[in-house]
């Protein structure tokens, strides 16, 4: 599913509350039948939501592989090799195996945004929240990151991408949710909210 709508709309904040870094001030958050609505982020992480966020912020002074590493230990609570496994699998999956010994602080932002993506996939999630993964990268690195997505849906990971790069979205997503001031203004098919008048009001542009 997609996530689309102006800045402020609450789109991050929604993110937020389903993978616990902020609490629901009403309303409740089920995750795969179970109430998660008292539950912080660490739980949500070993039960199966896994997240990236806008800015990657790796451990610069570790290596790729120990910033993923990280995501295996804190965000699974495995350890020793079940962790060093699920961190090479990440890896692997996520493109980035041949840079694990690199500094992650010399990455160039494709590869950072392949490294948060791996950190989150660490975690082991059923459900993965994307928050602009494809923001700041060119056309053909957007095409790439793409591709990666799609392969994680293919094996099966649920995927909620907020994302700002339309086009990316279009060439995963089935189903697409358009937020503005904190409420649903639209979610439906991709095409369907994408051609609607009150989403090209409030988000895209009556020139789109």
């Amino acid at each position: 599913m997609g996530i689309v709508g102006p800045n402020g709309a609450g789109k991050t904040t929604l993110l937020s509350i389903i993978n616990g870094t902020e609490a629901a001030t009403e309303g409740a958050v089920y995750f795969c039948g179970r109430d998660v609505t008292r539950t912080g982020p660490e739980h949500r992480a070993r039960a199966g939501i896994g997240r990236t966020f806008q800015i990657p912020r790796p451990f610069v002074s570790l290596s790729v592989f120990e910033n993923v590493l990280a995501g295996a230990m804190y965000g699974a609570g495995l350890r020793g090799r079940a962790a060093e496994q699920r961190a090479g699998e990440a890896l692997e999956r996520s493109e980035l195996l041949k840079f694990a010994n690199e500094p992650a602080g010399a990455l160039p932002l494709l590869l950072r945004k392949r490294l948060e993506l791996a950190r989150a996939l660490a975690t082991g999630p059923e459900l993965l929240l994307l928050d602009e993964i494809a923001g700041g990268l060119t056309e053909s690195e957007c095409d790439s990151l793409v591709r990666t997505v799609n392969t994680l849906r293919e094996d099966g990971i649920t995927v909620i991408w907020i994302e700002h790069v339309v086009r990316a979205l279009l060439a995963v997503v089935d189903r697409l949710v358009c937020i503005a001031s904190g409420r649903v203004v639209a979610d439906g098919h991709p095409d369907a909210v994408i051609s609607s008048p009150e989403v090209r009001r409030v988000y895209l542009g009556s020139g789109v």
